[in-house]
């Protein structure tokens, strides 16, 4: 009778447990966020066709008397990045939160070494050197930008552990070795989006209004010092305030944006957007405005406004440190972004060269993003049945 019970029992166990591995993808879809996952997919969908539009410009501009590309050579191109980026955020987004957190940790560390190596074996495109080749083209820079938001995240989460952790300082000098190795590739504006998402975090980590207003002095001090000294910097600024070629861009862009009015001319039919440079990244969000009106402009802000409240939301009842800090990083990121770039094309702000989240083409910036999104969708993951005391920082110490 007992090897027949054990027996049982064994035949028993093994349907138990196959039915836990089955059932790994229902527990994803119970504990993800639903409606932030809906907002990334439907941004993503809007972007194939900017790019389809943008595509035709940038094709005709970059065809030459020997090779002549099709109008949408890029649009093709860009089908298949978003592909792998799906995959990359889908994956990472079935990750636990302790997962996620090691492998933005551990990605971090790849991408500030890949940083290091491309003033000395990259190689350069448009006048920056952005890039390593590894058998395919790799700019470290975008994939450190999730990557960075999860390490300061983990860095600043040790004061839970011992408040007198000196963890600003830590995350103020790696903020400053970033910062050294992107202006000299040069790459001003993301120098600023990095600075942005430290300043963020810092903030929310529970510095003292002393030193956030020192963090604000040191910032303007930095802007000045790279007028000063940094061309790079001083040219896109005197452009943008006194005229000249990136101004002109800058210019044509925003005349390009109202040039369609409240609905647009159509897809394919907008004429403006063949003399704009970069029609399928950097100016994508005037292309979208002349071919499909300001009222699909003011959609993508709305999807972008709704994707930061929606995390931000999310976050009011977490009771994690890290998770809180994580995902507020990644959603500055993300958001930061995309402001600067809306901002740059209606001529707000000086060109940068950035990119408009999920919706530009991109190869290293698009599976960069998606991988984000998914590390992001993953730290939020949540029981539906387990309830959470608000998070305050005053409970740790940190908010006084």
């Amino acid at each position: 009778m007992v090897p027949r019970g054990g027996r049982l029992g064994l035949e028993g166990a093994a349907p138990r447990y196959q039915r836990n591995r089955r059932s790994d993808l229902a527990i994803w879809w119970r504990e993800i966020d639903r409606g932030l996952l809906a907002v990334v997919l439907i941004l993503m969908a809007l972007g194939t066709v900017a790019v389809a539009a943008g595509s035709p410009a940038s094709a005709r501009r970059l065809s030459t008397a020997k090779i002549k590309l099709d109008d949408l050579h890029f649009f093709y191109i860009h089908l298949r990045w978003q592909f792998l980026g799906l995959i990359a955020m889908f994956g990472a987004s079935m990750l636990s939160r302790e997962n996620a957190r090691r492998a933005g940790i551990v990605l971090g560390f790849a991408m500030l070494v890949g940083l290091m190596l491309v003033p000395v074996a990259g190689f350069a495109v448009n006048g920056a050197k952005r890039w390593l080749y590894l058998g395919f083209s790799l700019q470290p820079s975008e994939f450190l930008k999730p990557a960075f938001a999860i390490s300061m995240a983990w860095i600043l989460s040790w004061r839970v552990r011992d408040p007198n952790l000196p963890v600003i300082e830590l995350c103020t000098g790696l903020m400053g070795m970033i910062a050294i190795l992107l202006m000299a590739q040069p790459d001003f504006g993301s120098t600023i989006l990095f600075g942005g998402v430290w300043f963020v975090m810092v903030l929310l980590s529970g510095i003292s209004l002393k030193r956030i207003g020192l963090a604000g002095g040191f910032g303007v001090v930095g802007v000045v010092l790279a007028y000063m000294f940094y061309d790079n910097a001083r040219h896109r600024i005197d452009a943008f305030l006194g005229g000249g070629t990136a101004y002109d861009q800058v210019d044509l862009a925003q005349r390009t944006l109202l040039s369609g009015g409240w609905t647009g001319s159509g897809l394919w039919l907008g004429t403006r957007k063949l003399g704009l440079p970069e029609a399928h990244t950097d100016y994508i969000f005037s292309v979208i405005g002349e071919e499909f009106g300001l009222l699909a402009c003011a959609l993508i802000v709305a999807l972008f406004l709704v994707l930061v409240a929606r995390v931000l939301l999310r976050l009011l009842d977490e009771e994690d440190l890290f998770t809180t800090l994580a995902a507020t990083g990644l959603t500055a990121q993300l958001g930061g972004q995309a402001f600067i770039n809306i901002m740059v094309n209606l001529q707000l702000f000086p060109s940068k060269g950035m990119t408009l989240p999920l919706i530009s083409y991109g190869g290293s910036s698009t599976i960069a993003i998606c991988l984000g999104m998914g590390l992001l969708l993953a730290i939020t993951r949540r029981n539906p049945y387990i309830k959470r005391e608000r998070f305050s920082l005053r409970q740790l110490g940190l908010g006084k």
